[in-house]
């Protein structure tokens, strides 16, 4: 956690100071309030430059969150927060303004509400599109238990393209219980917005412009004498919302959902969001508020370019500097200048495409994120953003192979994680040829446990038909996907975060599929990995010959069709170590185990994991979360080590 000294540092006012917990929200002027948005924005440019994390976003929820707070009384009231990033204000609000500057960092806050961290804090959020179902399930567990509290849900962030939130708005329409959905349209997600509800909701009539004219003509008919200038008011209000019934009607469309529709509103007005919510306090039924915010308020870099700065890197300026300097945002989360696994993979895409025009690109709201937004660019006609639906999007490239054509797509591990019925039901048992790029596969830092891919190895082998492989380097990654695309059933190709090893290429034959590399030979133990944990793998191995040991070093390359004869050739040193950035539990470790349940081995073969445990592993950055999982070279020496109580030194 931040220390005191360190706090003081980065606060630029004193009104944040004052706001120990939301009760003291309250206590505050219109003006004072509008002061402490700026404070807000202030510290989380500062703290966001120096950590990384998600800016654009917060910065745009400010005043919705002080309104909220202002209004309703956490935590006996429920707010819950959809794509939880948007959330760096609440918990300032809530207590955490002090361990703020630890924010994303190993010991410190999350980036995303956590229950563990806060009361305030009601569900864990870090993916999409949940807060709906959450907090109907929050409104029934409160009626139920005859208690009186409100429950809010606040969802945006292109989170209404998921299908989930759908499915839960005509489920609470239905139930018709007191609950209020807070519609956050800033018309922009992590790519842009896609999909016919989410521009029917932000039509011409939720524009800036309507909300200014509407404020003028109102400010107009004010000056005319009280009594004919709010009859007046009031038949411009009905012409209005005739007007609005007429052309776009959300009021109508929501109505058949059981839901009142009330907005859009101005969400950077405190005056009238405190108004918006106080009224909807009254209505004891399902409302949706929607309120309109600007993508990185306050900071105009991040409102001029809101998806360069979704996600922004840590600073490189050590140590932090005293003085509020903005020219510390870097508009990138990478490490380095270095190309990354997903350049390459984008770069080859196009290549690929330009060869083969039945080959055609799906992501599911992460376009720029998963290094498609060039292939966009140049293929239009085959390139699909089916918003945050990542269940469409696995059937949709279904019916694409089923149709004859090659669709790949590019989606991150901990996204996919929600498809998993599609991929069985729709691809494998099929067998498609769709190709997977399984993005941000393995540790993720400072995102943390909801971010990370530490499942897909595992699930994936499950399925029939599917060819699945991981790369040990960005030579390795353009020879799976180039394999990829010649299969006649579905595959995956899974690779991590971050920049490519830039180690010089090993080799140039083309892939085959289920064949290992052995990258050393040893007697005394054998190491086998899968992925950029080889190179771990390999250094450790290095180490281990200082010390007598010779290690055997297997790339597995493929886990899903595996090498049977490269574990057998493991066996026979008797000592195997499985090193592998996924769950242990049916990952690398789980199909070595598997094969050898199978052979006629002569001896005893003893097995040791490293990977993935079965407990979610906090935020930090990679090293310390490999090192803590003892997956740098270390960790894998130390492991081999283990086998031998009176290792052999050389002489």
């Amino acid at each position: 956690m931040a220390r005191r000294s360190d706090y003081t540092v980065f606060l630029v006012n004193t009104l944040l100071e004052l706001i120990k917990s939301p009760a003291d929200l309250k206590k505050l002027s219109l003006a004072e309030m509008s002061a402490l948005a700026a404070e807000i924005r202030a510290l989380m440019i500062k703290v966001v430059s120096q950590n990384g994390g998600h800016l654009a976003s917060s910065l745009g929820a400010v005043e919705l969150i002080i309104a909220l707070h202002y209004v309703f009384n956490s935590p006996d009231d429920q707010i819950i927060f959809d794509v939880g990033h948007q959330a760096y204000a609440h918990k300032l609000l809530t207590g955490r303004t002090e361990e703020f500057t630890g924010l994303r960092q190993l010991g410190g806050l999350s980036g995303f509400p956590k229950r563990e961290e806060s009361p305030h804090d009601i569900f864990n959020t870090g993916h999409s599109s949940t807060s709906i179902s959450a907090a109907l399930g929050l409104a029934v567990a409160r009626d139920q238990l005859k208690k009186t509290n409100a429950v809010v849900a606040v969802i945006g962030d292109g989170a209404l393209t998921g299908g989930m939130a759908l499915e839960a708005i005509n489920h609470a329409g239905g139930l018709q219980k007191n609950l209020l959905v807070v519609y956050n349209d800033n018309r922009m997600s992590i790519s842009p917005n896609v999909g016919a509800l989410s521009q029917y909701l932000s039509l011409k009539l939720t524009t800036q412009e309507h909300i200014v004219l509407r404020e003028r003509v109102k400010n107009i008919l004010e000056r005319i004498s009280p009594q004919k200038g709010n009859r007046l008011i009031k038949r411009f209000q009905r012409a209005e919302e005739s007007l609005k019934s007429f052309l776009i009607s959300p009021t109508s469309f929501l109505a058949a959902w059981g839901f009142k529709y009330i907005g859009p509103i101005d969400g950077h007005d405190l005056n009238r969001l405190i108004n918006a919510l106080k009224q909807v306090q009254n209505l004891k039924r399902p409302v949706i508020l929607h309120v309109l915010t600007t993508k990185g308020k306050g900071f105009q870099p991040a409102e001029d370019n809101p998806m360069a700065f979704h996600g922004v890197g840590r600073s490189k300026a050590q140590p932090p500097p005293r003085v509020l300097d903005l020219n510390h945002v870097a508009p990138k989360a990478s490490e380095s200048d270095k190309r990354s696994y997903t350049d390459v993979f984008g770069d080859f895409l196009i290549e690929a495409a330009k060869e083969d025009n039945r080959i055609n690109a799906i992501t599911a709201a992460m376009s720029q994120g998963t290094g498609l937004d060039r292939f966009f660019e140049l293929f239009p006609e085959r390139s699909f953003d089916v918003g945050i639906a990542e269940q469409h999007a696995v059937t949709f490239a279904a019916g694409l192979a089923a149709g004859g054509l090659k669709p790949v797509v590019a989606i991150y591990s901990t996204f996919l994680q929600r498809s998993f019925d599609q991929l069985f039901h729709d691809v494998a048992l099929q067998n498609l040829p769709v190709a997977f790029a399984v993005d941000r596969g393995g540790l993720v830092g400072e995102d943390g446990p909801t971010h990370h891919g530490g499942l897909d190895l595992s699930y994936l082998r499950l399925l029939p038909n599917f060819t699945v492989m991981a790369p040990r380097d960005e030579h390795e990654l353009a020879r799976m996907l180039a394999l990829a695309l010649t299969l006649e059933g579905p595959s995956a190709v899974r690779y991590p975060r971050g920049t490519i090893s830039g180690r010089p290429d090993c080799q140039e034959t083309p892939l085959e599929v289920g064949q290992a590399e052995v990258m050393r030979e040893g007697q005394d133990l054998a190491i086998l990995a899968i992925g950029h944990p080889l190179w771990a793998a390999i250094d450790a191995a290095e180490s281990l010959k200082a010390k007598g040991l010779e290690a055997t070093v297997i790339n597995m390359r493929f886990i899903k069709p595996i090498d049977r004869q490269a574990i057998e050739k493991a066996a026979q040193t008797g000592k195997i170590i499985t090193v592998e950035e996924n769950s242990v539990l049916g990952g690398l470790n789980g199909a070595v185990c598997e094969i050898l349940g199978q052979l006629d081995l002569k001896g005893p073969v003893k097995v040791k994991a490293l990977g993935l445990g079965d407990l979610p592993i906090a935020q930090a950055s990679p090293a310390q979360q490999r090192a803590s999982l003892s997956l740098d070279a270390q960790g894998v020496e130390k492991a081999a080590l283990a086998f031998f109580p009176q290792p052999r030194t050389i002489v």
